[in-house]
């Protein structure tokens, strides 16, 4: 395991400084600037950022949002939004390494009484990292769950195979879903480095390629009783778990933030004004203008969606146990209204960056197609149209958001 880790912004265990929002974020401002500066190089390489990663980490990045009381930075949901925006501005693909991270942060931020809480609170004052899916190829639906976690002994035995595995390479430990041998789905916790867990670089997408999400295979990996965990969703008080698909509307909208970093520096910097345009240079021409113009716009819209439905979702572990079910939804169609805003800023964004130069935009060097193919494979995790009925429905007939991972 990580041992505990001291660097700006965050506090150690035992170390008295306490880490904050200002602290954190001033820590990882020279990490980001550099993520940035080499994503393009990277992708065409395949050069995982491992040190990035972890420096990151180092530096408390998971700890905005946790209460002060806790260990943590402190800060809102918001600050977290406005966090995962900069990361995937920076680097989408080093943002959706994270989101296994940034959601077991936001667990045991959201419920003073999940399981193993502790235990999850010290592993993120550690540093520690973690990856996880409920994913699996064999042939079933979204969500069917084919690993089997058996009782041997004193303790279990897991076998399968999970697919889309996000972050599993930067990640020190593996969470995901089992059958036992009631046929009950079961969630489990396990270190990557256990004997039997193999990590495999497999993942294959048109995008997104560093994200570290390929297979996870599971041979005989022995599991303590408290390495299980035995929930009812439908018990809860909010069954919707939102922050995964906000968090996806975040990266969204980080991509369609870079794309107007790019397109800015393009016109500025290697752009030539076309042979019939009255400008001197391509940022006086008014159609670069306007490309830059709307590109600005449809980043805007995207960030400013992913707040709105952040500062929603916030108030819902507010809400009393009476109105926590009706919060819950309204914050699930919120969220899924940001993220079919994000993810159609982004497509657009990324299109209209080829718009802002002639045909040397086009040129491998600036890889400048990396964005649309980022957007769209972060937009095939949750289909936007599926979720337009569903909101829909919402609206027209009043019917809850169905209780699965795409809300």
């Amino acid at each position: 395991m990580t041992a505990p880790l001291h660097a700006a912004g965050h506090r150690a265990v035992g170390s008295p400084s306490l880490p904050t929002v200002a602290g954190i974020r001033a820590a990882i401002a020279p990490i980001l600037a550099d993520l940035a500066a080499t994503s393009r190089e990277r992708e065409g390489s395949r050069d995982y950022p491992f040190g990035h990663v972890r420096a990151l980490a180092a530096a408390g990045v998971l700890l905005i949002g946790i209460p002060e009381e806790d260990g943590g930075a402190g800060g809102t949901l918001r600050d977290v939004a406005e966090l995962i925006i900069e990361l995937a501005r920076a680097d989408s693909d080093v943002a959706q390494a994270l989101r296994s991270s940034f959601g077991t942060a936001n667990q045991a931020t959201a419920h003073s009484d999940l399981p193993r809480r502790e235990r999850l609170l010290e592993r993120l004052l550690q540093g520690n990292l973690f990856a996880g899916t409920v994913n699996e190829r064999t042939g079933g639906a979204s969500g069917s769950v084919h690993a089997t976690v058996r009782r041997d002994g004193d303790g279990y035995v897991l076998n399968g195979t999970k697919y889309y595995s996000t972050g599993g390479l930067y990640a020190d430990w593996f969470g995901g879903s089992a059958v036992d041998e009631d046929g009950k789905v079961v969630s489990f916790s396990v270190p990557t480095g256990r004997a039997g867990v193999e990590l495999l670089d497999d993942f294959d997408a048109i995008g997104q390629r560093l994200t570290a999400s390929g297979s996870t295979r599971f041979a005989d990996v022995r599991l303590a009783e408290h390495e299980l965990v035995r929930q009812d969703r439908a018990s809860l008080r909010n069954p919707w778990g939102s922050f995964g698909q906000l968090y996806l509307a975040c990266i969204e909208a980080g991509i369609a933030a870079a794309v107007l970093d790019d397109a800015i520096w393009f016109a500025r910097e290697k752009a030539r004004p076309i042979e019939r345009s009255t400008a001197a240079k391509s940022t006086d021409d008014p159609y670069v203008r306007h490309v830059v113009g709307e590109i600005a716009a449809r980043a805007h819209a995207a960030r400013s969606a992913g707040i709105f439905a952040a500062e929603t979702l916030d108030q819902v572990r507010y809400a009393s146990d009476d109105d926590a079910r009706a919060a819950g939804a309204n914050a699930a169609v919120i969220v899924a209204q940001a993220q079919y805003v994000a993810v159609e800023s982004a497509f657009r964004a990324a299109e209209l960056l080829f718009d802002v130069g002639g045909g040397s935009a086009t040129n491998r060097e600036y890889a400048f197609d990396r964005y649309w193919r980022n957007a769209r494979t972060v937009a095939n995790h949750n289909p936007r149209d599926w979720k337009a009925a569903v909101v829909g429905a919402y609206y027209l007939a009043g019917e809850e958001p169905p209780t699965t991972g795409l809300f």
